[in-house]
Formats: structure tokens, sequence, C-alpha cells
């Protein structure tokens, strides 16, 4: 048996977010539960009483962001799980996206990342421990025609947190990327798209039919995913959800390493004459 964990999770109303936070709190956790909207999680709130305490946050405010994270660490005394989930998707061709709402949707996934983990990283180095989990996106591995917006912003989210495993470990904090493929979260209905450009109307045609209904995913179905590398003694650094995922991911790292031999010569090439 577990010992029960703190967490702090952001995007906590709604998809994941609220799934990922219904299933701490029915196996007996505390959480931290920050929303845009926190009258959402009203009914968790009846449900688990203390357990929960419901924060309005939104992580493109910095300093909300650091105000959120002590006063759930004065609250509750400690903080294991700091879960990473605010995100949207902005889609668009490149040529399409807009200069203002690329930079809003990178506050949001990167930057919104970015000063959860800062606030939250004093406190695990005090404790000497705690698991970070951020939440990347099959996005984050295969970049897409018009997502390229979003998927830009998963990749970094994937970049920095590999970056950040190798920093903390000697502090005993974990880091795990998590990578969901397609579920059905009600992720599309909070997509913001671009003003499009009928050139692109084939390619956007093409990719809406590569996305195939047997592929969605129960989102339920990851609670046990979630909860087992929150409670491994040896978490992953990346946690792929989806059997279609996987498939999706071999396939695209296949097709790198074919690349990259086909064109090994040349790359060889480039390193030049030693110098003596």
């Amino acid at each position: 048996m577990s010992t029960a964990k703190v967490w702090f999770v952001t995007g906590a109303s709604r998809g994941f977010g609220r799934i990922w936070t219904e299933a701490a709190l029915k196996r007996g956790d505390q959480v931290v539960a920050a929303a845009r909207n926190p009258a959402a999680l009203d009914e968790l709130v009846e449900i688990y009483g203390t357990s929960i305490l419901v924060l309005p946050l939104d992580v493109t405010d910095r300093d909300a962001v650091f105000q959120a994270v002590n006063h759930a660490h004065s609250h509750f005394k400690r903080l294991d799980v700091i879960l990473c989930n605010a995100g949207y998707g902005y889609m668009g061709a490149i040529e399409e996206l807009e200069h203002e709402q690329v930079k809003a949707n990178f506050d949001t996934n990167v930057f919104g990342t970015l000063s959860v983990i800062q606030a939250a990283l004093p406190i695990l180095r005090a404790q000497g421990s705690g698991h970070i989990l951020t939440v990347s996106s099959i996005g984050g591995i295969i970049g897409f025609p018009t997502g390229g917006s979003y998927t830009a912003s998963k990749f970094v989210i994937e970049a920095m947190s590999e970056a950040l495993a190798g920093e903390v470990a000697a502090f005993g904090i974990k880091v795990t990327i998590i990578e969901p493929g397609q579920f059905a979260t009600g992720f599309q209905s909070a997509v913001q798209s671009s003003s499009p450009i009928a050139a692109y109307e084939p390619i956007r045609q093409r990719v809406r039919s590569s996305f195939k209904p047997e592929e969605v995913g129960d989102p339920i179905a990851t609670t046990p995913a979630i909860l087992e590398a929150v409670n491994a003694e040896q978490p992953p650094l990346r946690l792929a959800l989806g059997s279609a995922t996987i498939t999706k991911i071999r396939a695209t790292y296949a097709a790198r390493l074919s690349n990259w031999d086909k064109w090994e010569a040349v790359s060889n090439a480039a390193q030049g004459k030693q110098q003596s």
C-alpha cells in the first residue's frame, strides 16, 4: 500500500486534469486542484471535502502561479506530485498562424508549465523528493501539417522536461513526460483555429481524414497508468498512453532512423578533417 500523496494539478476542471484529480482523490490522496473555472470542481469538493483544495488559476499569470503553489504547500505542508496539465490546441498551417495567437498558445502550454515547475522546485528540493509530471502529447513526438503551433509547444515540453530530469535527479525529484494519443477528453472543444487559406484546404482535409475514430481511447482507462507511474520507485521518463500511440511512435522513429541512415555519408563528411 503506497503512502498517500499530495498533488498539485493545473487544468483540473476538465479532460485529463479532472479525471486524474478524481482518481487521486478516490484512492485517498489529497489534491490541490487549480483551474480557470474553479466552480466546475464544486462536485468534487462536496464528495471529498478537505482532501481537495480548489484554487482559481490562470497559468499565464506567473505571480499567481507562485502564490498558488506556495498556498498549496502551506495548506497541506508538502507537495509530492506536480501535474502540469493546463494547455490547449491552436491549429493552422504555418502560413496561416497569427503571431499573437501563437504567443498565447506558448504562454499557456510552455511558459505556464515552466512557471509551475519553477515555483515547485524549491519546495521539492527542500523535501528531497517529488515527482513532476508534464503533459505532452503524441504531437510532442510527431509534428503534423496544420498543427505547427500546438506540436511545437509540445516538442518544447519534451525537451524542457528531459533537461529537467537530468538536473533534479540528484535531489530525489523524478520527472515523467505524459504522451497521450487520441482520447475522448473534449480536447477538440477547446481547440482554436487560424483563419484558413484556401490553398491549404486539401492538406487540412487529408490530416482530418487520417484521424481514425477507432483509435480514440477511453480517457478513464488512462488512470491506472498514471497512478502506476506515480507509485513507481523508478518511474519512466516518458509514458505514452494508448496502443495506437505506440504504433505511430515506432513508425515515426523508424522513418527518422532511415532518413539519417540514408544521409549518413553526407552527415559524416560535414565533420571535416580532424585537426592535427
